[in-house]
């Protein structure tokens, strides 16, 4: 490394946010966590050292409830694609299935986690983290294209973006995308996360059966099956705390 250049293997982040480095076998998002409930200033991001899959943590403290709080994970979500979308090749497509989960090239590669200080919709949380993860190369016994429905950026011809390279530009792009959430409310978000849905319209199978009609305000799932048209609120993303 030439003295004074950036690490390129540190990610570089934007002036409202600051890292926390993890060795590969832990987790960010649980170490995340652990801080936001201690009381950590919000803009931490505490990132992965794991060179197979770019995973990385943002503790946020919204100012309003819950059930409203909680669409900054499209802001997340929104960052990831726009990431991947500068730094892989031009024919290479993301697409989103409600409420966690990204596509790349049609098949399953990566996620978005969420926790927050409290599970009841009408509360203002103290504490809100936001995880991606995104598989970057095979590991174990897998073989590439042996899951047709899963894959990674190696297998969907982006094996140049290294795990740094993702994290920093997500950080980017995600700051952008909450800046525009704080700015302009849900409604830019809402709109630009549909159209990365591509399964609008039609028959899903999870998180629970029947069609996928579209989403409420607060980017609640709306399916329709036998027993009429249900909502399945976005708070439906969070999981338990550590």
């Amino acid at each position: 490394m030439i003295i004074g250049q950036p690490d390129p293997n540190t990610p570089q982040f934007p002036p409202m946010f600051r890292g926390e480095s993890l060795r590969a076998d832990l987790d960010p998002f649980a170490k995340a966590i652990s801080a936001a409930m201690r009381g950590i200033d919000p803009g931490l991001i505490v990132w992965s050292e794991d060179r197979t899959m770019a995973r990385a943590a943002l503790v946020l403290a919204p100012e309003e409830v819950l059930e409203k709080a909680i669409g900054v994970v499209f802001a997340a979500e929104l960052g990831l694609a726009d990431s991947v979308g500068a730094l892989a090749p031009p024919e290479v497509a993301v697409h989103f299935r409600w409420p966690d989960r990204i596509k790349v090239n049609g098949a399953l590669c990566g996620r978005l986690r969420a926790a927050a200080s409290t599970t009841t919709p009408g509360a203002e949380p103290d504490w809100l983290v936001l995880a991606v993860e995104m598989p970057l190369l095979p590991v174990g016994s897998r073989e590439p294209g042996q899951s047709p429905d899963e894959t990674t950026l190696l297998e969907e011809g982006c094996g140049e973006i290294t795990f740094c390279e993702l994290i920093e530009s997500w950080s980017r792009h995600t700051l952008v995308w909450i800046n525009r959430y704080m700015d302009d409310g849900f409604a830019p978000l809402h709109a630009a996360w549909r159209a990365k849905c591509d399964t609008l319209g039609e028959v899903v199978q999870s998180p629970r059966k029947g069609v996928f009609m579209g989403l409420d305000e607060l980017g609640g799932m709306l399916i329709k099956n036998e027993s009429g048209t249900n909502i399945i609120p976005l708070t439906a993303i969070l999981e338990a705390k550590a």
